[in-house]
Parts: structure tokens; C-alpha cells; sequence
């Protein structure tokens, strides 16, 4: 199933997401992410899943926002593709597992803190640009980095924005384990199949439990983000630094 780089299939009881535009580093576009959105959906609202893996290539996770196509997505509201995918990933009942290998930039790495398992491989590169662009965090990273992390790493994450590897990610709490990038997946989907095999009502409800005092908090911090992110935006300054950034390319 799935046309647009965004590849899903079933298999027992897990659904694997695949992002595979590989051309353009994974770089999600809005339709991808209204993909994304309909495969999480699709998640908790189908009884025969218990669980979804996402994951990119051995060599790719993905490079962040397709910039060009997010900056023609019109305002930052609740019809927009990223936004809808934002809420959504937050709010999923059902266990999601994150499989890494290779780049993981921007949303690459904020989606990872809304996994409730995820493996990294050794050729993983983690980064939070969002300074650089003269922009703030998103998808509720300045609630939930801090409490993992830490004020000052979480700082450093998000304003010096430098890049990290799947070890430091581990040394900070943001992911399970490292393995190669040719094993991760198989990792991942190990632990896909423990879960398939649990009790269901007792994994969705340990899940909700885990998050029941800070979910409200994070959808909250989503929003407040998306105000900031968009006046950013917006400016004369990140509108420079963005304008630049196309004409490297």
C-alpha cells in the first residue's frame, strides 16, 4: 500500500511504514506527511495492529522537511499536512517503534520523542537545526527534550543545534540501543513481535499511563510552538538564512 514515498505493509499484526524518497534524502513533503498521518490512523483504528514500525533506508532516515514544499503549505494550522501529522503521532494510542539508521535531521529526531521504542544504528546522525534557520523547536521537543535530557543539553540540542551520533542519543536517554544499520530493523521488528504477543489491553494501557501526565502538556507545547515557528518563519531573517539555503543547494 502507499504510492507517494511513503510505503506500508502488514504483516503479523505489525504495520511497517517505510519512508522511501531516497533521491531526496527521505525529505518528507506534505503529502508524505498526510501519509504518515492516515498510516497512524489506520494504526489505532484497525484491531488486527497492534503496533507500527517506521523506518527510512539502511542509509536514511530522513533529512527533515522538504522546505520548499512545506513553505507552500499555507499557515500553520490544522489543516496543514505537518501539523495534522504532529498532533498525530503525539496522540496514538498504540505502540510506535522507530527504526534509525543514517540521517535523522529536524523532525527526524523530534518524532523520534513521541516513539515509545526506538534503535539507532552506528551510521545514525541526529540534528535539531533549528536555530541555524533562525526557527524554534516543534512537535512538543521544548516539553519533552528537557525532561529527558536536561536544561543545558537540551539547550544545546536545539539552539547550538550541532550534529550527534546514535551514542550520544543513547547517552542521553533519547533512544533504546545501537546496533549496525543493516540489523536495525530486524531489532526493531523483534520487539514489534514481543509486543504483538503481550496482552494488548495491558500495552495501550501502560502506554497511556506513561503519558497521562505529560500528554496534555505536550499537545499544549505543540501549539504554543507552532505560533513561535510560524512568526519566525515569517521574519525577514530566517526568510534569509532560508532564501540562502536554496541557493547553496
Amino acid at each position: 500500500m502507499g504510492n507517494n514515498h511513503i510505503i506500508t505493509s502488514i504483516a503479523n499484526r505489525i504495520l511497517t511504514i517505510t519512508i522511501s524518497r531516497e533521491l531526496a534524502k527521505n525529505a518528507l513533503s506534505l503529502s508524505m506527511y498526510s501519509e504518515l498521518t492516515n498510516a497512524l490512523k489506520l494504526l489505532d483504528n484497525d484491531p488486527d495492529l497492534s503496533v507500527a514500525v517506521i523506518t527510512g533506508s539502511q542509509t536514511c532516515f530522513t533529512a527533515g522537511n522538504d522546505l520548499k514544499d512545506f513553505m507552500s503549505g499555507g499557515a500553520l494550522n490544522e489543516q496543514h499536512p505537518t501539523v495534522q501529522f504532529l498532533y498525530q503521532i503525539a496522540s496514538t494510542k498504540k505502540p510506535i517503534i522507530a527504526a534509525v539508521a543514517g540521517p535523522a535531521i529536524g523532525i527526524g529526531t523530534t518524532m523520534l520523542l513521541h516513539c515509545d521504542l526506538v534503535y539507532a544504528a552506528n551510521n545514525s546522525v541526529f540534528q535539531l537545526p533549528f536555530a541555524q534557520l533562525g526557527l524554534c523547536p516543534e512537535a512538543g521537543c521544548s516539553d519533552i527534550l528537557p525532561r529527558i535530557t536536561g536544561h543545558v543539553k537540551a539547550f544545546e540540542m536545539v539552539v547550538l543545534g550541532d550534529r550527534f551520533s546514535a551514542q550520544d542519543a543513547l547517552e542521553v536517554g533519547l533512544i533504546n540501543k545501537v546496533s549496525s544499520a543493516e540489523d536495525v530493523l530486524s531489532i526493531a521488528n523483534d520487539a514489534a513481535l514481543k509486543l504483538t504477543k503481550l496482552p494488548e489491553n495491558a500495552v495501550s494501557t501502560s502506554k497511556q499511563l506513561l503519558k497521562r501526565n505529560t500528554e496534555k502538556r505536550v499537545l499544549d507545547s505543540i501549539a504554543a510552538e507552532l505560533v513561535q515557528f510560524e512568526t519566525l518563519l515569517n521574519s525577514e531573517q530566517s526568510q534569509k538564512i532560508i532564501s540562502s539555503f536554496f541557493n547553496r543547494k
